[in-house]
C-alpha cells in the first residue's frame, strides 16, 4: 500500500487553524518542537516503516 498523494484531510482549513493557533504565542524553538512531536504521534498513527520511509523520501 503506497501514501494517499491526493488531497485527504477532512476540513483542512480548520486544521491549519488549530495548528498556528496552537503555535501562536511560541517560539520559532518551541515551534519547532511541538512539530516534531506531532511527526512523531502521526507516524504511530501510520506504524509501518515502509510507509514512513516512502514519506521522508517524499518530504525530501
Amino acid at each position: 500500500m503506497s501514501l494517499i498523494l491526493t488531497p485527504n484531510i477532512e476540513s483542512p482549513d480548520d486544521f491549519y487553524e488549530v495548528l498556528t493557533e496552537a503555535q501562536r504565542e511560541m517560539t520559532d524553538e518551541q515551534a519547532n518542537d511541538m512539530n516534531a512531536r506531532l511527526v512523531l504521534i502521526l507516524a504511530n498513527q501510520i506504524g509501518s516503516l515502509s510507509r514512513l520511509k516512502e514519506a521522508v523520501a517524499l518530504s525530501q
